[in-house]
């Protein structure tokens, strides 16, 4: 609030004690520093002036009055001369619309910039300085503003790209953007909170059961994928890295060619392997030791499992690689101390080696744990989130994640309303989990005591 106040307290007191160029200027960005001589700069912001008012009267105008609406006219065929009459567009009424709400904020800000340069121009101008010419103007841009030049494209692309689609996903969860209100045949609207209720029904058999099933799934497995692969590859670049194992570069050559090969080709063969039809089956069926196929893509229960131990083969290797580093810059004083107490082998682990890989490895175990839920190679290439069951709906199955359903309500069932609803839950379980668990890492919680 404070900084609000200072603001509106500039602008006031910039208009009453500003001389009649700063006052122009309220109107006519630019005009103060063009009449000052401060050509480069009025250029500037007159420039952006004209910009804005360009956009709003072509553009930026007529989307914001769609607005509340989101369009209240389709695209159809007069039946008289059989011609398509276009109507409204409510994808890109909100598109832009929401382009012209950041374009507004952005002249509000570039225009506060115009008085805040009126005034300092003011405060030069009393103390004596003189004006630049206009080669000082480009030297500064060139030499003392770099950063701000050569940062203004990226920051433009970030809010193109990144923030616009964002703001967009998240204003989609509150419309009835789905496989029926498809522009601009059919336009969509404003339902308010109504998509969320759906997720958080959790009567029957709607979307709110099968949100709760599916994050159970995908924290179990997050979880499962991540302290699995950890202590297991920590556990084999231990073995590896044992006094008297031999060929100790071989080894670890064998297990590095798991990642050497792309996961889109391994794992499609994987999941060829364990099919009912797959060679896991027929050789097993051949041999007598079953009697019907092992359903490892068919059962939700055994699915997942075979996704967990498959995944053991794609993640061990990696986590060796980074614990074999590790474990090589722990001081060899500390065991032979640990030695000489009498300390035992699991007793070292327990009171040097893991203390000393979870300081090290604390974000990398934080990063990989929310990496896993939006797993969606490992799951998609294995299963395609299948088995189907008639528990969940909403097109998700046994094995889908949050992100492999969200994939589906889009891809495949074009309901991109509850997709947005979806996405903002994702968004919000990562960021609870990633809060709590980073204030615990023994890196950030206690670095001095370890040390």
């Amino acid at each position: 609030m404070g900084k609000i106040k200072n603001v509106f307290s500039t602008i006031g007191l910039t208009f009453v004690k500003g001389d009649w160029m700063t006052k122009v200027s309220y109107i006519i960005m630019g005009f103060g520093p063009l009449i000052r001589g401060y050509v480069l700069r009025g250029v500037a912001f007159l420039l952006m002036e004209i910009f804005f008012i360009v956009y709003m009267v072509k553009m930026g105008g007529f989307y914001l009055s769609k607005l509340p609406t989101l369009g209240t006219e389709e695209t159809h065929m007069d039946p008289a001369t059989f011609v398509t009459v276009y109507g409204d567009n409510s994808f890109m009424i909100l598109l832009f619309g929401i382009l012209s709400i950041m374009v507004i904020v952005a002249f509000v800000v570039v225009w506060y910039g115009n008085i805040k340069e009126n005034k300092a121009e003011e405060e030069r101008k009393a103390a004596g300085k003189p004006v630049p010419t206009l080669k000082e103007e480009v030297n500064r841009i060139i030499e003392d503003k770099f950063h701000v030049t050569l940062l203004s494209l990226p920051t433009l692309g970030i809010f193109v790209f990144m923030v616009l689609p964002i703001i967009f996903m998240i204003c989609v969860a509150f419309t009835n953007y789905d496989y029926n209100h498809q522009p601009p045949t059919h336009l969509f609207s404003w339902v308010g909170l109504e998509n969320f209720g759906k997720l958080f029904s959790f009567g029957g058999k709607g979307f709110g059961h099968t949100f709760v099933s599916v994050l159970i799934w995908t924290l179990v497995w997050a979880f499962f994928a991540t302290f699995l692969n950890y202590f297991l590859g920590m556990g084999l670049a231990i073995l590896i890295n044992r006094k008297g194992v031999k060929f100790k570069k071989v080894w670890r050559t064998i297990f590095v060619m798991t990642i050497a090969i792309p996961q889109f080709v391994s794992l499609l063969y994987v999941s060829k392997l364990f099919a009912a039809d797959g060679l896991i089956n027929s050789y097993l069926l051949k041999w007598g030791w079953i009697s019907q196929a092992l359903p490892f893509w068919t059962d939700p229960t055994w699915a997942r499992v075979t996704i967990i131990l498959i995944n053991l083969w794609i993640g061990i290797p990696y986590l060796m690689l980074i614990t074999t580093g590790i474990l090589m810059n722990i001081p060899e004083d500390l065991y032979e101390s640990a030695r000489i107490d009498g300390a035992n082998g699991f007793q070292m682990f327990r009171y040097i080696t893991l203390p000393y890989m979870l300081f090290v490895t604390g974000p990398y175990l934080l990063t990989q744990f929310t990496g896993n839920i939006n797993n969606f190679n490992v799951i998609y290439l294995l299963s395609q989130g299948k088995p189907k069951t008639m528990d969940l709906t909403g097109g998700a199955g046994g094995t889908d994640l949050l992100v492999t359903w969200l994939y589906s309500l889009t891809v495949n069932d074009s309901n991109y309303s509850m997709a947005a609803v979806l996405g903002i839950m994702v968004f919000v379980v990562i960021a609870i989990i990633s809060l709590v668990v980073y204030n615990m890492l023994p890196s950030v919680k206690d670095e001095g005591g370890f040390q």
